[in-house]
C-alpha cells in the first residue's frame, strides 16, 4: 500500500509539472475590425426619448424636445411652425415637412423631413440623439467630448494640378483662394497660442488622384496627433450662379443618418467610419464655426450640413469642411478676390474654433458649491 500510493503520489507531481512547464497554446486572434462594423458611439444619449413610428422611422415630438430643456413651444404659424423659447428669445425654430430647423438663428440641416401629426411637429429621433441634443445641451454630453484644442491643421483645398472651382472672368481659382485663408489663419491661431500645422503651404498636392490625395490629408491630421483638422473651400454651382452665395459647412454624416446630399451608394449610409468617433465634437465644431461665418461675413446661411467626404471618414480628431462664398456668383467672388475680405474669413473661422475651445473647457470646469 505504502509504494502503490508513493507511485501515484509521483504521478500526480510529475503530471504537475508538466503541466506548469508546457508552453502556452496561442489564443486566437480577434478578428479585425472593418469601417462597417459599429464601433461604440462617440455619444449616447442622456435621455431616454419616447418615440412614436412614422413612415417606418421612429419620432420624437417637438413638445417632448420642449418639455426637456425647459422651453415653451409655441404656433408661430398654426400646424406650419413651431418656435421653442426661454428667456433670451426663441431658440428653436421647425417647419413641417423640411428637412432644416433653426438653432439660435443658425441653419441646420436634418436627415430626414420633419413630420405632422395630432397637434404637435415631430422630428427623427436620430437627428435629436446626434445632431439637436449635443448642439442644444452639450453639458449632457461631457464624458464623450474633447479636451480643448491646443494643434490644429489646416487643410487648404485642391492645389498643383488641381485648380477646385473657377470664376474664368475675375481669373480666380479655388486653389489660391484656399492657400491664402489658411495661411492668415495660420497666423491668427498661432497668436491665440494654437500650434498648427498645414497640409500644404505652396501650390501642391499628396496626388493626381483624389482617391489618394484626400485620405492622405487627414493622414496629415492623424499623424500630428491634431485635435481639429479643417479644410477650407469655396463653393461654385452652374445653374442660376447669380442666385446662389452664403456659406456652407460639413461635417461626417454619423452612422444610419442621411446625408444632407444622399448618397448614391446607400451602403454608405450603414458604415461607420473611423471619423464617427467624433460625432458629438463634430457638431460642435461645425456649427460653431458655422454661426460664425454667418454672422461676421453677413453672408447667405446655406446650412450647417452632413456629408460622408473623403477626407473626413479617416480622421482621428473632430473634422469640418468649410465653404466660405461662392466663387460662381460674381457679387461675392469680387468679395473674396479682396484681401481685405479674405482676412475677414480667416478672423470668422479663428473667433469660431475660439468659441469651440471655450464651450469644451467650460463643460470641464467643476461646479461652483457657492452657486445654487
Amino acid at each position: 500500500m505504502a509504494r502503490s500510493s508513493a507511485r501515484g503520489l509521483l504521478a500526480i507531481v510529475t503530471a504537475l509539472l508538466t503541466a506548469c512547464t508546457a508552453p502556452a497554446q496561442p489564443r486566437p486572434a480577434p478578428p479585425a475590425a472593418t469601417p462597417s462594423e459599429p464601433s461604440p458611439p462617440a455619444s449616447r444619449p442622456a435621455h431616454v426619448w419616447p418615440f412614436t413610428k412614422f413612415r417606418g422611422l421612429d419620432y420624437v415630438a417637438v413638445r417632448d424636445l420642449a418639455k426637456r430643456y425647459g422651453l415653451k413651444a409655441v404656433w408661430t404659424k398654426r400646424e406650419e411652425v413651431m418656435a421653442l423659447s426661454d428667456a433670451r428669445g426663441v431658440r428653436l425654430t421647425f417647419e413641417r415637412d423640411q428637412r432644416d430647423f433653426h438653432l439660435d438663428g443658425a441653419r441646420v440641416f436634418l436627415g430626414e423631413l420633419t413630420y405632422l401629426s395630432g397637434d404637435d411637429l415631430w422630428v427623427p429621433k436620430l437627428d435629436v440623439i446626434k445632431t439637436i441634443a449635443p448642439l442644444f445641451a452639450p453639458a449632457d454630453h461631457t464624458p464623450f467630448l474633447p479636451a480643448p484644442p491646443k494643434l490644429i491643421v489646416i487643410d487648404p483645398g485642391h492645389g498643383g494640378t488641381d485648380p477646385g472651382k473657377q470664376n474664368t472672368r475675375l481669373k480666380l481659382d479655388e486653389k489660391d483662394m484656399t492657400l491664402d485663408v489658411a495661411l492668415r489663419l495660420k497666423k491668427l491661431l498661432e497668436l491665440r497660442g494654437y500650434k498648427v500645422v498645414l497640409t500644404r503651404a505652396t501650390d501642391t498636392r499628396f496626388s493626381n488622384s483624389p482617391v489618394v490625395d484626400l485620405p492622405m490629408r487627414a493622414a496629415v491630421a492623424n499623424k500630428a496627433g491634431a485635435d481639429i483638422f479643417l479644410s477650407l473651400h469655396f463653393n461654385a454651382v452652374d445653374r442660376d450662379p447669380e442666385r446662389v452665395s452664403g456659406v456652407e459647412t460639413y461635417v461626417l454624416t454619423p452612422q444610419f443618418q442621411v446625408s444632407t446630399q444622399p448618397e448614391q451608394d446607400r451602403e454608405m449610409v450603414k458604415t461607420y467610419y473611423p471619423g464617427n468617433r467624433q460625432d458629438t465634437a463634430n457638431a460642435l465644431l461645425g456649427y460653431s464655426l458655422h454661426r460664425q461665418l454667418v454672422t461676421d461675413l453677413k453672408a447667405s446661411d446655406r446650412g450647417y450640413k452632413r456629408y460622408r467626404l473623403a477626407v473626413l471618414r479617416t480622421l482621428a480628431c473632430p473634422g469640418v469642411l468649410v465653404e466660405a462664398a461662392y466663387l460662381s456668383n460674381d457679387a461675392e467672388a469680387r468679395r473674396v478676390a479682396t484681401p481685405e475680405f479674405r482676412q475677414q474669413i480667416a478672423e470668422a473661422v479663428a473667433e469660431g474654433i475660439s468659441n469651440y475651445a471655450a464651450t469644451l473647457a467650460a463643460l470641464r470646469q467643476p461646479p461652483d458649491p457657492d452657486k445654487k
